[in-house]
């Protein structure tokens, strides 16, 4: 874990709303880091807790956290909603010479040398463009991890390598942002994926904001925005019917689908990646050697 300085350059950047109950403790953490960012900016993406009490009074204690705060829309905007709030805090970046950035939810608890083990994993695989820890979730007083494919990195916890972030252009502005920025560094020769050895506590589970029959609606119409292969969607549906609750989600899933079809929603507008995307998708069906395991 030695030979990390030139890590020490990077920023974070953290969309939060309504947030109070958690805000607090994820702040601690990063401030308890063994190697802290050269910034942090939090954005209030229109809270109506006391969110954006919190943020300015940790950034009225220490110069390197920063603040923004949006205007209420009045909604929650599931899936594009959190980039435009992380980019309205991207553009209020002061630090210029970081080498990593990374994006932060703001109800995660972690380890004090959580950033450096993580960076260390960067140091020792020069092509990892994408990085982070595995999110866990306390239930029943147990931990339960959250599982995904190898190649993917929650969007709660994301790291990323300032040239692989160039190439890959940034983040889509849509749902499924969090899949199609990993795809594409695949497709350009980066590796991505998450380090098992570092947990993070998600204090709110994934997609509870919005209600689960609601989640996995939104995540089917994510994938039909990334371009998910129909075949595989399909595999997919069949596969979550054994999960509870039964059914009900393998429907939601492929109503958020077929919705994307039914009203013609824009797709990622890069038919290379797409192509690519559906070649591993179908290796995956086949068996055969493919990033999505």
């Amino acid at each position: 874990m030695n030979n990390i300085t030139k890590m020490e350059r990077y920023v974070i950047i953290t969309p939060v709303r309504d947030e109070e109950k958690y805000l607090g403790q994820t702040i601690e953490c990063v401030l308890n880091q063994t190697v802290r960012p050269l910034e942090w900016v939090i954005v209030n993406d229109g809270s109506s807790d006391r969110t954006g009490e919190i943020i300015d009074q940790y950034s009225a204690q220490f110069s390197w956290i920063r603040a923004v705060h949006r205007v209420n829309r009045g909604f929650r905007k599931s899936g594009g909603g959190v980039v435009e709030a992380f980019y309205d805090g991207y553009r209020a970046l002061q630090s210029k010479e970081w080498e990593f950035i990374v994006k932060l939810d703001g109800d995660l608890t972690f380890s004090t040398h959580y950033f450096e083990e993580c960076f260390a994993h960067f140091y020792e695989e020069p092509r990892l463009g994408i990085g982070g820890g595995q999110i866990y979730h306390s239930l029943d007083r147990k931990l339960k991890l959250e599982e995904n494919p190898r190649f993917h990195v929650r969007g709660a916890t994301k790291i990323y390598r300032r040239t692989c972030w160039d190439e890959i252009g940034g983040l889509w502005v849509a749902p499924g942002w969090d899949t199609i920025d990993e795809v594409k560094a695949n497709m350009l020769g980066w590796t991505t994926g998450a380090f098992p050895e570092l947990q993070l506590i998600h204090h709110r589970i994934t997609g509870s904001a919005d209600g689960f029959v609601r989640d996995r609606v939104k995540h089917g119409l994510a994938c039909y925005i990334s371009g998910y292969h129909p075949l595989f969607l399909a595999a997919s549906c069949v596969r979550r019917l054994v999960r509870p609750p039964y059914v009900v989600g393998s429907f939601a899933v492929l109503f958020g689908f077929l919705k994307g079809y039914w009203r013609n929603v824009a797709r990622v507008d890069d038919s290379k990646l797409i192509s690519y995307l559906r070649n591993q998708q179908l290796r995956r069906l086949c068996g055969l050697e493919t990033i999505w395991k």
